[in-house]
């Protein structure tokens, strides 16, 4: 990717734990710098500063930030149902955004971030970027160079037990707009999409096992709270290219030996990393046995926050950025169809598309 002609200035709109990832990778990034950063507390606004450089200013609202000269794009880090909120406010600003998974906690929202942005002129990104690294995307290149053949089938499961043994804290994972696939979806689905293009149609089934959990950790260790949605969800989606995925998330499941994802052609199959990650194996049997694809695409060692720097890159040479929000659109719409589909018992359109994102080549750095 080319350097920028000048960094992309980004200010920070949430200061939780999430934004301790993004600046460990922002600090090492040529094509971005931050320059503001913003919370409800201003205690926590202060220390990502701290932590950032002197040159980071602590802006006293949302509004005061997106009105700053030094800010061309806000890093939303805010929680899921202020997302949209904060993207439509900084696109009213004039400026680009960037946030955390999910775009929007519905389809209405979605769609006026889309409706916003592009009325304005401007570029929005969201999370997951994951898929942008040595992982996805050198299964991607394996599917795109035909090393499996025609892709039939992809396998796609995310099985835990639930993250209230480790989490002090859980009960909005179980709460309208949480539950596994909502939480864990992006980064599965956002791979899927990359691999075997957009989806058409879904069906599936869900179930509550439990209506009770039991928090395991913390100072509320032992604290019950109800469970107001569905653990374990399984669905068939259609791709466009009619290759088929099946797909589980689950915080019902004890133990697993399931892959995260598997991409099953007329030729070979492909063995692909957890894409809640950046690199990692991929492997290929071509009958005789597994053998490791060595890394042949994707940003090698990269964090999150690589997805804002492309961005940055994009805007700068004229060409599409790959975390979009047509995707994460997408994503969403898929994710609510399924649980449509599971609730109404019957297969169901998915109505939103996307392009399938640009591959991204083999790179000698992430430093972009």
């Amino acid at each position: 990717m080319g350097e920028p002609v000048k960094p992309l200035n980004i200010g920070i709109v949430g200061a939780g734990k999430i934004s301790g990832a993004y600046l460990s990778t922002l600090e090492h990034l040529t094509s971005v710098r931050l320059t503001a950063v913003t919370d409800l507390d201003q205690g926590r606004a202060q220390a990502v500063a701290d932590q950032a450089g002197t040159q980071v200013s602590v802006a006293d609202s949302v509004a005061d930030l997106v009105a700053r000269d030094d800010v061309d794009a806000v890093l939303n880090l805010t929680t899921p149902a202020a997302h949209a909120d904060v993207a439509l406010t900084a696109l009213a600003a004039g400026k680009h955004v960037y946030g955390e998974k999910p775009l929007a906690a519905h389809r209405k929202e979605a769609n006026a971030v889309l409706a916003a942005a592009r009325e304005a002129g401007l570029r929005v990104g969201c999370a997951p970027d994951t898929v942008l690294g040595t992982g996805t995307q050198t299964a991607r290149k394996a599917v795109d160079d035909g090393l499996i053949g025609r892709p039939i089938a992809a396998t796609a499961f995310m099985t835990t037990a639930g993250p209230e043994k480790w989490h002090p804290d859980p009960e909005f994972y179980y709460r309208p707009g949480g539950g596994p696939l909502l939480d864990m979806g992006p980064y599965y689905l956002s791979a899927l999409v990359h691999l075997l293009g957009p989806v058409v149609k879904v069906t599936g089934a869900s179930s509550r096992p439990r209506t009770e959990r039991v928090i395991g950790s913390g100072l509320r260790a032992g604290h019950t709270f109800l469970v107001e949605v569905d653990t374990h969800i399984t669905g068939v989606l259609e791709h466009a290219g009619g290759a088929l995925s099946t797909l589980i998330m689950s915080f019902d499941v004890r133990a697993a030996r399931l892959p995260r994802i598997e991409v099953h052609g007329t030729d070979a199959s492909l063995s692909v990393p957890d894409p809640n990650g950046f690199d990692g194996a991929v492997e290929i049997h071509r009958g005789d046995g597994w053998e490791t694809l060595p890394p042949s695409a994707g940003f090698p060692g990269a964090g999150r926050g690589v997805g804002l720097a492309d961005l940055a890159d994009a805007l700068a040479t004229g060409r599409p950025h790959r975390a979009s929000a047509e995707l994460a659109a997408h994503v969403l719409d898929i994710m609510l169809t399924l649980m449509d589909a599971a609730e109404h018992g019957r297969a169901l359109p998915v109505t939103s598309t996307c392009e399938r994102p640009i591959p991204v080549p083999g790179q000698p750095s992430t430093r972009v």
